[in-house]
């Protein structure tokens, strides 16, 4: 959806934004390849309970900040803090056991198993199951319950024996929320949710990011400015790798600076 057409759309049943404590919090985040400076002093706050749009113009920065926040590229400099800990020179794997943890672009499922055993592989981990590699297939079954409980929460009970590779595209995200669900994230980075889904997808897929948010922070990167319009608490745009604004949807879509970066004219 164009900005232009999207600046048109209210966002719907959003509250005033009352803010705590951030659980995710960047700050001075930059990164530097060779001599090209990818992100420039990034400030960036999640807050439990709401939905927070990461959105600018493709090459703008967006999943290099996401990298950079889940540890996948270490910062050049700049600090991140998850409820108040330093996480900024920990490992990848390390902060997804904090509770900080992202989906991808592309689907990430485990075709030629059952989209309930999808779920169980992802709960063996904080199951403490991750490295007995040795117990039988049947001590699995201790993680049906909960695995039957984040199906339901995302609509795929009715699906759970089909293969994870005969489920549609838009299935498949959701399925991939599941799963990260299934590590009880305190932060759950989306990045790009809805790419390739039709609008019947979108809706669905709006409702779960909305009721996942209930109960942690979630910050999404999102091109569907629609989406962002309707389902967002928060937004931060990105242009060549730097925060040009921050705030509601009414004040991020009547910035000039964004009307620039998204139509090519601060007018219109």
């Amino acid at each position: 959806m164009a900005m232009s057409d999207a600046m048109t759309a209210a966002a719907p049943g959003r509250q005033a934004d009352s803010r705590p404590q951030a659980v995710l919090s960047a700050r001075g985040l930059r990164r530097e390849f060779g001599g090209f400076l990818a992100v420039k002093d990034v400030d960036i706050d999640a807050h439990h309970g709401q939905i927070h749009a990461l959105i600018g113009p493709n090459g703008a920065g967006k999943t290099t900040v996401f990298n950079l926040l889940t540890k996948f590229i270490e910062p050049t400099s700049g600090t991140i803090l998850l409820e108040g800990r330093d996480i900024t020179r920990l490992s990848a794997a390390r902060v997804a056991r904090l509770g900080l943890v992202r989906s991808f672009q592309i689907s990430a499922t485990f075709p030629h198993l059952s989209v309930l055993d999808n779920v169980r592989v992802a709960l063996q981990r904080p199951q403490g199951l991750g490295y007995q590699f040795w117990l039988p297939v049947s001590s699995l079954n201790r993680l049906n319950r909960r695995a039957e409980e984040l199906l339901t929460s995302v609509g795929l009970a009715d699906e759970r024996h089909k293969l994870a590779a005969d489920l549609s595209y838009g299935r498949k995200r959701v399925l991939e929320i599941a799963t990260t669900l299934a590590l009880d994230p305190k932060v759950l980075l989306l990045d790009e949710p809805m790419a390739g889904m039709g609008q019947e997808d979108i809706g669905k897929v709006s409702e779960i990011i909305r009721a996942v948010a209930k109960d942690r922070a979630v910050l999404m990167v999102e091109h569907n400015l629609k989406v962002v319009a309707d389902l967002c608490d928060r937004i931060t745009v990105l242009q060549r790798g730097e925060v040009i604004a921050s705030g509601d949807y009414e004040t991020v879509s009547r910035n000039e600076q964004v009307r620039l970066a998204y139509m090519g004219t601060a007018h219109g």
